[in-house]
């Protein structure tokens, strides 16, 4: 199939102010200038007269799936509280993709999302990166293991202090941490040796150490949730102890230290802005504070943190970004192709590149203005709004 006549921004690239995009089994195959478009026989097209054509955006950081609309216990499967570190678990056998709020993300133009559990334990589990749009959960994703989930900062302490249980101090979050990575870590080398000493044996299966093998090899990210400047840093010397491939997620005292943060090589995931100061460590939200990270040269993708902000609304977030000062550009490419690039996902999703997956949007306006919405969404081909 084909969209012609369309203003192509790719993210990567350069924008072709009238052109064409061909694509074929749920991928795109083909991009150029219409003058140098040629049918093929029989094939279907779309004209979208001038309309702007988009990469599908993505959502970098939410709960879709594992907080239900509308339920209250009976749809909440973002948070184990019976143990702090709870590795093991698994996004992919949680997410219900019959919620509504899948099918609202898509009408909004989010077409990729990484979902997975809360930040009530210091290790939450694993996450995954789907499209928006299916019936079941093994038909939409990208992978089911996209990272691990990691807290630090008040929601553990909260969620414990409750239960009269560890950890009830921002000590005892980092140390239930490094415990279980060290475990991990013997784990593996246990198994490597193992591997090569016949006269060895395996150590007994741990499902804890076994979760955490990708991460401590660096073939999948580590999501490290905080907030406060403090908790970043823990953050940043965790991920140095143990040779992470680390993701600040939220980052909103981050504009305070983005020059120190620049000087790591941080990768943040900001968000969620459209929100009030509803517990002590958001006091310094700034919604112009990833105009300020993007000044000290940070990469960063926005996220809307869902159901915390309804998902639909992530380009109406970028629009605020871009209100606080963010360049329109940056603010694309935050949940685009940083966003991609930050998840590791990139082979796939985030830009219009042939070979990449066809997910895209179609837009009559500026996409990040409160009154847009896309005239039609295309996930793998298929267009779905």
């Amino acid at each position: 199939m084909l969209i012609i006549n369309a203003h192509i921004i790719p993210v990567e690239g350069s924008e072709l102010e009238n052109g064409f995009l061909r694509f074929a089994d749920g991928k795109i195959t083909e991009m150029g200038s219409m003058d140098g478009l040629s049918f093929l026989e029989g094939e279907e097209f779309y004209n979208a007269e001038g309309r702007s054509l988009y990469p599908g955006f993505i959502d970098a950081h939410c709960h879709l799936g594992m907080w239900e609309d509308g339920l209250g216990f009976e749809g909440d499967d973002g948070n184990e509280e019976s143990d702090p570190s709870t590795p093991q678990l698994r996004a992919v056998d949680a997410v219900n993709p019959m919620d509504r709020c899948f099918g609202e993300a898509a009408r909004g133009g989010v077409t990729t999302v990484l979902t997975g559990p809360g930040s009530a334990n210091p290790i939450g589990g694993q996450w995954v990166a789907m499209k928006t749009s299916g019936r079941r959960i093994d038909d939409m994703l990208l992978t089911d293991n996209a990272g691990m989930k990691f807290a630090l900062g008040e929601n553990p302490k909260t969620v414990y202090h409750d239960k009269n249980l560890a950890p009830n101090t921002r000590m005892a979050t980092a140390a239930i941490i490094r415990e279980q990575l060290k475990k991990a870590q013997r784990y593996m080398k246990d198994l490597e040796d193992a591997a090569v000493d016949e006269e060895l044996d395996e150590p007994e299966y741990d499902s804890k150490c076994e979760a955490l093998l990708p991460v401590l090899r660096r073939e999948k990210k580590a999501f490290i949730h905080c907030h406060r400047a403090d908790d970043i840093f823990t953050a940043i010397r965790i991920g140095r102890e143990f040779n992470l491939d680390y993701v600040i997620v939220h980052c909103t005292e981050g504009w305070m230290v983005a020059d120190m943060l620049q000087e790591e090589g941080v990768q943040a995931i900001c968000g969620p802005i459209l929100c009030d100061r509803s517990k002590p460590e958001l006091r310094n939200l700034n919604v112009g504070g990833m105009a300020e990270m993007h000044r000290k040269g940070m990469e960063m993708a926005l996220c809307t943190d869902h159901p915390v902000i309804p998902i639909q609304y992530l380009p109406l977030c970028a629009g605020i970004a871009v209100g606080a000062g963010l360049p329109w550009e940056e603010a694309l490419k935050s949940i685009t192709i940083n966003a991609a690039r930050i998840a590791g996902i990139d082979s796939r999703v985030g830009s219009l590149v042939p070979g990449k997956d066809a997910d895209f949007s179609l837009y009559s306006a500026d996409p990040f203005l409160p009154y847009s919405k896309p005239d039609k969404v295309f996930i793998l081909g298929k267009e779905v709004f």
